[in-house]
C-alpha cells in the first residue's frame, strides 16, 4: 500500500513588495498605518497591522480590494505610479482605472456621465481614490488623435450649437460659484450624456467638430471642477482625462493647460505637493504663448506648488512673476477662467501660509476676500473660513468668530462639499473655547444654520 505524501504550499516571499516598502523608509506598522489612512480616505476604512504588512511580504497576497490603497499608498510616498506589476501583484487588463480599454473617447463620457446623474451610483462614485498614479497623457498623445465617432443620421450640427454649449457651460459655471456644486454637476452630467455626446457622434465639417470638442472640453472640465468641489475626486479625475482627450483633438491648447492646472489644484490642496508641482509645471510648459492674464493664472499654481514642497526661492519668484503679469493684464469680465487680483492675493496666502508666515497669510487672505467679485460666493464662504482657521491659530478668538461669522451668513446659500467641510472643522476648533462667550454664541449659532454638520 502506497502512503500519499502531503506537501503544504509555501508562499513565495513577495520581494518587489519587500523592496518597495524598504525605499519608502517606514516601517511595517508605519505602512499599514498609512494603507488605512487612504482606505478611510475613499471611504472604506481598514484595520491593517504590521503583522499583517509581513504577512504579504512573506508571499500571502492581499485581498483584491486591499491592493489599490497599497498602491496608492507607495505612489504618494515615492513620488511615482507603481502598477500592480511593481509590487508582485497580479497584472490587471488595464493599469489605468478611469479607462477601460478599447472603449471610445464618447462612450467613456456617455458612461462616466450616465454613472454621475444616477443616484443608485453615488456611493460607489464617492467610495472611488484620488490618485497620484494617474497617467496624464502629454499634448502630443492626444492632439487630433480622437477616433472616428460621426453616424449618420445623427441630430445636426453646426456653430449655433456649438455657441448653445459654450452659453450653457457657462450657465452652469455662474450657478456653481454662486450656489454650488452639489445640484449643478448632476445637471451638467446629463446636458452631456443627453446632449453633447449626440453632437460629438453627429457629421459636421471638420472645423466645427473640433470647435464642439472644444466645447465639450470645457464642459468636461467645469464638470471636473465640480466634482473635486463635492470631495469625488477620482471622478474629477475621470472628467478632467475626458476633457484632456477632448482638448487634444480639437487642438485647444488653452483647455488643455488650464485642465492640467486645475488636476494641479485639486492635488495642491489634498496636500500631494509633488504632484501638484508635476502637473502645474507641465501646464505651464505645454501652454502656448499667451497674454500676461494666463502666464498669471499658471505662475500663480506653480507658486502654491512651490510653496508646498518647501522651495521657497522658486515659490516667491513664481509668485512675484504671477502679481507683474496680473498687473500687465486687461481686465476680463468673462466669470469662467478668469484670473485677476483677488486671485492673486489668494496664491499669496497660500504660499506664505506653506512656508510659515500665519500672519502674512491672514493679511492677503483679507486682501482677496475684499477683491473678490460678490458672484463668488462659495469662494467666499471657503476663504473667510479658512482665514478664520489660521486666525484662532494666531491666538486671535475674537477675531476668528467674527469671521467665521461671516462665512456662516452666506452659507445658507450655497451646496457646497468644500464648504460644508469648512464648517464642521469650524465646530471641531470651537468646542474646546465654549465657555468663552464669543464663541458659544458663534458655536450656537451654527447648529441652528448647520444642524447635521455639528458631530460631536
Amino acid at each position: 500500500m502506497r502512503t500519499r505524501s502531503w506537501r503544504v504550499h509555501v508562499p513565495e516571499p513577495n520581494t518587489d513588495l519587500k523592496r518597495l516598502v524598504r525605499e519608502t523608509g517606514w516601517t511595517q506598522r508605519q505602512f499599514a498605518a498609512q494603507v488605512n489612512r487612504i482606505g478611510t480616505e475613499r471611504g472604506t476604512p481598514k484595520r491593517y497591522s504590521g503583522p499583517t504588512v509581513h504577512q504579504w511580504i512573506k508571499g500571502h497576497m492581499p485581498r483584491e480590494e486591499a491592493r489599490p490603497l497599497i498602491l496608492e499608498a507607495l505612489s504618494r510616498r515615492l513620488g511615482r505610479p507603481i502598477t500592480h506589476a511593481d509590487a508582485g501583484f497580479p497584472t490587471l487588463t488595464s493599469e489605468d482605472s478611469n479607462a477601460r480599454p478599447g472603449i471610445s473617447t464618447v462612450e467613456g463620457l456617455i458612461d462616466l456621465g450616465r454613472h454621475d446623474v444616477d443616484p443608485s451610483r453615488r456611493s460607489v462614485i464617492g467610495a472611488s481614490l484620488f490618485s497620484v498614479a494617474l497617467t496624464v497623457p502629454d499634448w502630443p498623445d492626444v492632439v487630433g488623435r480622437m477616433e472616428a465617432a460621426q453616424t449618420s443620421g445623427t441630430a445636426r450640427m453646426g456653430m449655433p450649437e456649438v455657441h448653445m454649449v459654450a452659453a450653457m457651460t457657462e450657465r452652469i459655471s455662474e450657478l456653481d460659484d454662486q450656489f454650488g456644486g452639489r445640484h449643478a454637476r448632476p445637471m451638467a452630467a446629463a446636458f452631456m450624456v443627453n446632449t453633447v455626446a449626440q453632437y460629438l457622434k453627429a457629421d459636421a465639417p471638420e472645423s466645427v467638430r473640433k470647435a464642439m470638442m472644444s466645447a465639450a472640453s470645457d464642459l468636461c472640465y467645469l464638470t471636473g471642477y465640480m466634482a473635486v468641489d463635492e470631495g469625488l475626486h477620482s471622478l474629477a479625475q475621470q472628467y478632467y482625462l475626458k476633457a484632456l482627450e477632448l482638448a487634444g483633438a480639437a487642438e485647444d491648447h488653452i483647455t488643455y493647460c488650464t485642465t492640467l492646472r486645475g488636476m494641479s489644484v485639486q492635488a495642491v490642496d489634498l496636500g500631494h505637493g509633488l504632484t501638484a508641482m508635476r502637473l502645474a509645471d507641465a501646464a505651464a510648459t505645454a501652454s502656448p504663448a499667451a497674454g500676461p492674464r494666463m502666464r498669471a493664472f499658471m505662475a500663480g499654481q506653480q507658486a502654491h506648488a512651490a510653496a508646498q514642497t518647501g522651495d521657497r526661492t522658486r515659490a516667491l519668484a513664481l509668485l512675484t512673476e504671477a502679481e507683474k503679469a496680473t498687473e500687465k493684464a486687461e481686465s476680463r469680465a468673462r466669470t469662467f477662467g478668469s484670473y485677476g487680483a483677488s486671485d492673486v492675493a489668494y496664491h499669496a496666502s497660500q504660499v506664505q501660509y506653506e512656508l510659515g508666515d500665519i500672519k502674512g497669510s491672514i493679511a492677503s487672505l483679507e486682501e482677496s476676500q475684499r477683491l473678490r467679485p460678490s458672484i463668488y460666493r462659495r469662494g467666499r464662504i471657503r476663504h473667510g473660513a479658512t482665514m478664520a482657521e489660521r486666525q484662532l491659530r494666531m491666538g486671535h478668538l475674537e477675531a476668528a468668530c467674527a469671521t467665521w461669522h461671516g462665512a456662516l451668513s452666506e452659507f445658507p446659500l450655497i451646496q457646497s462639499g468644500r464648504a460644508d467641510q469648512r464648517i464642521r472643522t469650524m465646530f471641531a476648533l470651537l468646542r474646546p473655547y465654549r465657555k468663552n462667550p464669543a464663541a458659544r454664541e458663534l458655536y450656537e449659532r451654527a447648529r441652528t444654520v448647520a444642524p447635521n454638520l455639528c458631530v460631536a
